[in-house]
C-alpha cells in the first residue's frame, strides 16, 4: 500500500474539547475521503482539556520519531495551527522541497494584539517563524480578517477556508418563545456583557436573554445574576440544536476592543442557521466571513445598541410565513457553504496535488 501524501499534525484532539479539537478532527476525516492522510495528534486530556505542558513539549520529538520511522516523505506536512511552525522548519531540514501547510485561527494571530510580555514575546514568535519559512510555508486561514492579520504578521496566506458545522435542525422545527440566546464564553469580546448592559434595558420586558456556555471572564460574571437572565451552562449538540431553534433570535455581539483582538471566525453563527436559528451578529472580525448577510443571518453595526434594539424587534414582528421562510433558506444555505466536505475539498486546492482520479 502506497503511504499517504498527506501528513497532518495537531496539538488540538481529543478527549480535549473545543473549536481547534473539532477543525482538526472534522477536517482531516473529511481530506481522508480525498486523499489518503495520516494524522499524528497530540490527544488531550481525559476531563477535556488541553494537554499539559510536559506533553506539549515532547510532542516535537514524537513528530520526529514518527519521520524516521518512515521509508517515505508525504508530499504534504499539515500543522493544525501556526504555533507549532517550528516543525515546519523541521520538515524543510529533513525533507527539503516538501510543502508546509498550516491552518490560521483567530488566537493564533490576534493573541498578540493582547500586548504585554506574552503578547509581545508570542508576536516576535510568529515573525520569526513567518521569515525563517519565508514563502516555502503556506497559511490557510478562517476568515478574511484572519488572513489580514497573518499577512500583518509576515506569513504567505494562501486561500481562505471558512470553517464547516455538522449541526442540523431537528426534524420537528420547535415554535420559538420570546427569549433570545446567546451561545459560547462569556469573556468580554463576545459582548454579552455589553448587551445585557445596554440593550436589553431598551427591549420590552417580554424579552428575556438566555446564555448557554461555561466559564466567564471576572468582568462578565454579572451577567449570570442578572433578573432578565438565563444561565443554562453547557448544553451537548443536540440540546443546543435544539436551543437554537427554539430562540426568537441567537445573537453573537462581538465588540471592538481598543487592543484590536478580534474573533477568528464565530462557529456559532452558522452553527445556529444550520439548527433553524435567526443569527444577528456583529459586522466585525472573522463574523463577517461566518455569516452571509441577509441568507444565513443579518450583520449589525458593533455597539450600536439601537440598531440592535430595531433589528431584535422587527424579527419578532415578522409573520409565521416570513419566519419559516427564512429558516428554511438560511438552514440551507448553511448547511450547503458551512459544511466541512467543502472545507476539505478547498483545503485539498491549495496542496496543488494530482487529483486521486489523475494518480489512481
Amino acid at each position: 500500500m502506497t503511504a499517504p501524501r498527506i501528513l497532518f499534525v495537531t496539538r488540538k484532539w481529543a478527549p480535549a474539547i473545543g473549536g481547534m479539537e473539532t477543525y482538526s478532527h472534522r477536517l482531516s476525516e473529511e481530506l481522508a475521503e480525498i486523499e489518503p492522510v495520516e494524522v499524528v495528534a497530540l490527544p488531550g486530556r481525559e476531563d477535556g482539556s488541553p494537554p499539559s505542558a510536559a506533553a506539549l513539549l515532547a510532542f516535537p520529538f514524537t513528530v520526529l520519531r514518527h519521520r524516521f520511522a518512515r521509508d517515505t516523505v508525504p508530499d504534504v506536512l499539515h500543522l493544525g495551527d501556526m504555533a507549532i511552525w517550528p516543525l515546519g522548519l523541521l520538515a524543510k531540514l529533513f525533507a527539503p522541497g516538501r510543502q508546509v501547510v498550516l491552518s490560521a485561527h483567530g488566537t493564533d494571530v490576534s493573541y498578540p494584539a493582547r500586548g504585554g510580555f506574552l503578547g509581545k514575546t508570542y508576536g516576535a514568535y510568529q515573525r520569526l517563524g513567518a521569515r525563517l519559512l519565508g514563502r516555502s510555508a503556506t497559511v490557510v486561514a478562517n476568515s478574511d480578517t484572519t488572513a489580514e492579520a497573518a499577512r500583518g504578521l509576515g506569513w504567505h496566506v494562501a486561500a481562505i477556508v471558512p470553517l464547516g458545522t455538522d449541526l442540523r435542525a431537528p426534524q420537528e422545527p420547535a415554535a420559538h418563545t420570546d427569549e433570545i440566546l446567546f451561545a459560547g464564553r462569556l469573556v468580554t469580546r463576545k459582548g454579552c456583557g455589553w448587551f445585557v448592559r445596554e440593550v436589553l434595558p431598551l427591549l420590552p420586558e417580554r424579552f428575556t436573554l438566555a446564555v448557554a456556555g461555561t466559564g466567564w471572564a471576572e468582568d462578565e460574571a454579572f451577567v449570570t445574576e442578572h433578573p432578565r437572565v438565563r444561565f443554562l451552562g453547557g448544553l451537548d449538540q443536540a440540546e443546543l440544536a435544539r436551543a437554537y431553534g427554539r430562540a426568537l433570535c441567537v445573537i453573537v455581539p462581538n465588540i471592538e476592543l481598543a487592543n484590536g483582538e478580534f474573533e477568528g471566525f464565530g462557529l456559532v453563527a452558522p452553527e445556529a442557521a444550520a439548527c433553524g436559528g435567526v443569527v444577528l451578529a456583529a459586522r466585525t472580525g472573522g463574523l463577517t466571513s461566518a455569516v452571509r448577510d441577509g441568507e444565513t443571518g443579518f450583520l449589525l453595526p458593533p455597539g450600536d445598541a439601537a440598531g440592535w434594539k430595531a433589528q431584535i424587534e422587527a424579527v419578532a414582528a415578522w409573520s409565521v410565513p416570513e419566519r419559516a421562510d427564512f429558516i428554511r433558506n438560511a438552514a440551507r444555505v448553511a448547511t450547503e457553504h458551512y459544511s466541512w466536505p467543502r472545507a476539505a475539498r478547498e483545503t485539498f486546492a491549495v496542496y496543488a496535488l494530482p487529483s486521486p482520479a489523475f494518480h489512481a
